[in-house]
């Protein structure tokens, strides 16, 4: 007969049956008549991270657009001005993104773009200089429309289907319409002359927009707003607080210069007609593209941009309007204002005009994102007052997201988005090469704080998919005049 293995010992205490939770049942066997639970406490990260090492964060917001995943954690981090403010996250659908040329703000803006598109909202690029959307707006099936000399054209006093409205709501509208002209017919006056309009002048404007709008049986543009000055009606004298031609032209000289200077100087042939091209608010998404306009300087892109954010706001308003009287759909929009700062520095005084254009659309539903590099950017300013509105701009916005920017930098974005010493480290890390070698990656392309009030930032880290490698890269042209 075959003899049986010997047992050892390990096996034979495996093959033991295992004690009940409570113990065994038999006489002075230690069974317990009751387990307590175990007492828990509670405490924050930053407390318990010493005595339990293995903590992790409570999640990521998983409401809008994909944009990456946690640097820490590897959740999927979502992000969406508009669906944040609808589930309570925010409280305005504001984002301002700051960071280096390189490291990835546009294909952010991109990514929520194309996020935007797929769920219903309508993205309108406000004036692309570079251009950097054009390429994605077509992909999506959109509208882009091409500003400049010999192209597109956008009359700046275009009110758009407002004009058309009628009924209870046309008195209030129709003040919002010229309110908008007026703000900006000032800012490009502002703009040519390079100093601010008097308050006689602005007064002036005001009552000739209001002839224009009884006389005329078309939207107004400039050369109307020239030609009514220089006929000086009565009415127009009036205000002057003068009956006298020669007092009231004495008085209009320098305001009818500016307003010819709109139209004969730098600025000719783009802003001086009837708009060639309206805004498609049906089309999945809107670029206005005016990288023709760069190569006259920096005084007409300006403008462009100006009169671009003044035209785009008006046909949201529109839409809302429309809305609201079951005239058409509603509809959500997704303003994108990239290189901010150029549409800033123009002249003093800008800056509350911009202002004033976009603290007009707040409860139009649109959201809106602020480009730009820098801080520096906005205290470059003239003046105090203009470089205190500009930060304010920063200061609204629910939303700051920060890609690599140097330690002077974060120090400045301390002062109006708190940030603790591990987030300022690590935006920093993300602002310079660490190698000289050729083809090595920046340690910042595709990585972003997102910032919103107290709450402690959410490192994430984008990853391109698909055709999104060729759609969102804007280093085309370097390496194309490279090869």
């Amino acid at each position: 007969m075959p003899t049986q293995a010997p047992i050892d010992a390990e096996t034979a205490a495996m093959a033991e049956p295992l004690a009940p939770a409570w113990g065994w049942r038999d006489p002075q066997a230690g069974r317990a008549a009751h387990v307590e639970a175990a007492p828990e406490f509670q405490a924050t990260t930053s407390q318990v991270c010493g005595l339990y090492p293995f903590t992790a964060g409570s999640g990521t917001p998983t409401v809008g657009t994909p944009i990456g995943r946690h640097q820490l954690w590897g959740e999927v981090v979502c992000c969406d001005p508009l669906a944040w403010l609808r589930t309570g996250l925010v409280t305005n659908p504001g984002m301002f993104v700051l960071g280096q040329p390189g490291t990835g703000k546009s294909t952010l803006v991109k990514r929520l773009l194309t996020g935007a598109v797929a769920t219903g909202t309508t993205p309108i690029v406000l004036g692309d200089t570079k251009p950097d959307y054009t390429m994605l707006v077509d992909h999506l099936g959109g509208q882009v429309i091409r500003v400049g000399r010999g192209l597109d054209r956008i009359n700046p006093l275009d009110a758009g289907p407002l004009a058309a409205v009628t009924g209870a709501q046309s008195d209030s509208l129709r003040w919002e319409i010229r309110s908008r002209r007026l703000s900006l017919l000032l800012a490009l006056a502002t703009l040519v002359r390079e100093a601010r309009i008097t308050n006689a002048e602005e007064v002036v404007l005001g009552r000739a927009l209001d002839l224009l709008d009884d006389r005329l049986d078309h939207e107004p543009t400039i050369p109307d707003v020239l030609g009514i000055l220089e006929q000086g009606p009565a009415e127009l004298r009036t205000v002057t607080r003068t009956d006298s031609v020669t007092v009231y032209r004495k008085q209009t000289r320098e305001l009818v210069f500016t307003l010819d200077l709109l139209l004969t100087g730098s600025l000719a042939g783009v802003f001086d007609n009837a708009t060639t091209r309206p805004l498609d608010l049906d089309a999945p998404a809107i670029s206005v593209d005016i990288s023709r306009v760069r190569a006259a300087g920096d005084k007409l892109l300006t403008a462009a941009m100006l009169c671009t954010w003044a035209y785009a706001f008006g046909m949201v308003d529109a839409s809302a309007a429309l809305s609201d009287l079951g005239r058409a759909p509603r509809r959500t929009y997704l303003g994108v204002m990239d290189e901010l700062w150029r549409a800033l520095r123009g002249a003093p005084g800008l800056v509350e005009h911009a202002d004033a254009l976009t603290r007009l659309n707040r409860a139009k539903g649109m959201a809106s994102i602020m480009i730009t590099h820098s801080l520096a950017d906005l205290d470059a300013l003239a003046t105090e007052e203009d470089r205190a509105k500009a930060r304010g701009f920063v200061e609204r916005a629910a939303i700051t997201v920060l890609a690599g920017l140097p330690p002077r930098e974060l120090a400045g974005v301390h002062q109006v988005t708190p940030l603790t010493g591990p987030e300022q480290h690590l935006v920093g890390s993300w602002s310079a090469p660490d190698s000289w070698q050729p083809g090595a990656r920046h340690p910042g392309r595709g990585k972003y704080l997102i910032k919103t009030g107290e709450r402690l930032g959410i490192p994430v880290e984008l990853s391109l998919v698909g055709p999104e490698f060729a759609l969102y890269d804007t280093d085309q042209a370097i390496r194309g005049g490279a090869a």
